[in-house]
């Protein structure tokens, strides 16, 4: 989720606390119950434990083990990588690229193929930079007609104000000017796309629909919550601190019972410099948050001047937000939900509690940072108003810990809460005189209460069936052996892991959990000494070999879709690994088979199904990052980031 030409700040900690990292964790409770002793390597004990509990697909009875006898949960032939310009996919599959950057929403506008499109009609087509990705029916179970809304997280840079495909290959301007920057930053956001299947079984946009709409980074948008007005959202331009413009930096998404989509704001960071000389030195919340000492790669600050943090130093504070909208009223303002907390946020899962109440799951993706959930004050009403139900309610940040669990988990956990009443840590600290200093400043106050930094949490997903919940940790290559813990077992992570929680008596609103590691990626090609951490959990092979697991989600029937965002060089530490590609787990088993490979320089991303789960929706972004992709269209064009739509040629359900 990156632009490798901006300092990839997602790898770069600024979290500098003391607070025990989970590598720690991990060890002391492989050294409890007796892993990886005297160097020995990975365990079936460890990695492939007992299955989940009321899990569907193989072992769905709540059987502690799988008979080899079983069938597997996943349907299709793996198939092996692939370093080519293309995308591919498991046989007896069909992948269509659709809707790729730049197509037109409206008559009116055109794709002119050369990049010379300007700003108005860069806010009329779909943006740049797919990422998350949701299907909404028009009616409940419709397969055949919806909106397909998306992400657009940036344009790829190839130098400081220049980018590399946006304004045609190679692009060499000498500085930003006011048309460049609309466009750049209308090439951001979030597409609304009204699609229909045709008589031949093939989707269509429905241009000039009423629900065509493009949300960017001048889109005029509403803060609620605890922290809206405060005087930290308060600026030149907006005195009442409830009205801002924009989102942008979309990477991961949600959606929510009541059918409206969550997009989030994640290395909004980038967009903040300064053209002031001296730079100021940083505060301790602009220092937390990595803002740019200087001037930008992304340049908006230089005619845009509520991006340069020395002339309005709250506008970064207004950004960092989970945003949520109708994508049915094209009318209707979308909303910042302060209550959730401000971090670079990755995606949004949501899983019902006990009595009803909206859990919303969160990771804050960068390197050393934390794992946060959402428990709303009231409960979830079908079919009734729930517009503010994310406003109120109590935010938690992630402690793990090595304490007894269960067999088929390695520790436990806490969440510890973010309340400035009712946690006296943030009570007593002068930092936080109100909730909305905390909101406002959530990394600072997930530091204080003694949370626990992780490899860079992106995706989380929740198992439809058990309720589990599952993280990537993408990698942390700057770690070190002195921070080896459990759920982070390995000094310079190149390669990254997924783990797995289970909350208390099974209730998302619980304050403790039990964890374990579901798959420890790794490289059995290039390690070939299973006892090496770096070849990855015995459910890694040289046939499925991966890393740097992102995107991550479950269909409805229990399969886990693993995407990758990761080395393709395949080569060195990455040998055997290829282009970027989606795999398929069975969380049971924790079989995993290689299901689609994606074109060069890109990363696949955002995952969505139609109701009846037989056309899958993926993302392919920033082909060609380094220059090297024609994708999708071949010959010389430009690569243009663009959704794959997946289908079974038997017309079957994806996965089986």
């Amino acid at each position: 989720m990156k632009d490798i030409h901006v300092i990839d700040s997602e790898d770069l900690p600024t979290n500098l606390t003391d607070n025990e990292h989970f590598q720690h964790i991990v060890e002391r409770a492989r050294g409890r119950r007796g892993f990886l002793k005297s160097g020995l390597g990975l365990s079936a004990a460890l990695f492939l434990a007992g299955p989940l509990a009321a899990c569907g697909g193989s072992g769905s009875s709540g059987d502690d083990s799988t008979s080899p006898g079983e069938p597997s949960l996943i349907g299709f032939k793996s198939i092996p990588i692939s370093t080519d310009d293309t995308i591919v996919v498991a046989e007896g599959y069909r992948a269509v690229p659709f809707a790729p950057w730049g197509e037109p929403l409206f008559e009116a506008v055109q794709w002119k193929g050369d990049g010379s499109d300007d700003a108005a009609a860069q806010a009329q087509q779909v943006g740049d930079n797919h990422d998350g990705i949701h299907f909404f029916p028009f009616t409940p179970g419709n397969s055949e007609e919806g909106l397909l809304v998306m992400n657009h997280e940036y344009s790829t840079t190839s130098g400081r104000g220049l980018y590399r495909w946006l304004f045609g290959r190679d692009d060499a301007a000498p500085q930003m000017t006011e048309e460049r920057v609309q466009k750049v930053m209308n090439a951001h956001g979030v597409s609304v796309i009204h699609i229909k299947r045709n008589a031949d079984g093939d989707w269509e946009i429905q241009k000039d629909s009423t629900y065509n709409r493009r949300i960017t980074a001048s889109t005029e948008m509403e803060l609620t919550g605890p922290a809206a007005g405060h005087e930290l959202l308060q600026t030149g331009a907006d005195s009442t601190g409830k009205i801002v413009l924009g989102t942008f930096n979309n990477c991961g998404n949600g959606w929510t019972p009541w059918g409206t989509y969550l997009t989030c704001e994640e290395n909004f960071n980038n967009y903040f410099g300064t053209l002031s000389d001296p730079v100021p030195t940083l505060d301790e919340s602009q220092a937390r948050y990595g803002l740019t000492k200087g001037p930008t790669s992304y340049g908006w600050e230089q005619t845009e001047k509520r991006f340069d943090f020395v002339e309005e130093p709250n506008e970064p504070n207004r950004f960092g937000w989970i945003v949520e909208i109708n994508p049915f009223d094209p009318l209707s303002r979308p909303r910042k939900r302060t209550a959730l907390g401000r971090f670079k946020h990755e995606n949004a899962a949501f899983r019902l509690s006990a009595d009803g109440r909206i859990v919303i799951y969160m990771g804050d993706d960068q390197a050393n940072d934390y794992i946060y959930k959402f428990v709303s004050a009231n409960s979830y009403r079908e079919g009734g108003d729930n517009s503010t139900l994310l406003d109120t309610g109590k935010l938690y940040v992630a402690k793990f810990e090595d304490g007894a669990a269960s067999d088929a988990f390695m520790g436990t956990g806490q969440w510890i809460l973010l309340d400035q009443v009712e946690n006296p840590t943030l009570r007593l600290d002068g930092r936080f005189p109100s909730q909305a200093h905390v909101l406002v400043n959530t990394r600072l106050a997930a530091d204080a209460v003694g949370a626990t930094p992780m490899d860079r949490p992106e995706w989380v997903a929740v198992h439809p069936v058990s309720g589990e919940v599952y993280v990537t940790l993408t990698n942390n290559s700057g770690r070190k052996e002195e921070d080896v813990d459990g759920a982070n077992p390995r000094a310079s992570n190149l390669y990254g892991q997924i783990v797995r929680w289970r909350e208390a008596g099974d209730d998302a609103a619980a304050t403790t959990f039990e964890w374990d590691v579901f798959v420890l990626a790794g490289n059995p090609v290039k390690y070939t000494d299973r006892r090496d951490l770096a070849s990855g959990s015995e459910n890694v092979t040289p046939e499925n070999t991966f890393n740097s697991p992102d995107g991550l989600g479950f269909d409805k029937d229990g399969r886990l879709w693993i995407q990758t965002d990761g080395n393709y060089s395949n080569a060195g530490e990455y040998e055997g690994q290829g282009n970027n590609q989606m795999l398929c787990a069975d969380p049971v088993s924790k079989e995993i088979r290689r299901f689609f490979v994606g074109p060069k320089e890109c990363e696949v991303t955002g995952i969505a199904f139609t109701p009846d789960s037989k056309t899958m929706f993926i993302n392919i972004q920033h082909p060609g990052e380094r220059g090297d992709s024609n994708w999708p269209e071949g010959g010389t064009s430009l690569p243009r980031s663009a959704t794959v739509v997946i289908t079974k040629e038997d017309g079957g359900v994806i996965g089986t």
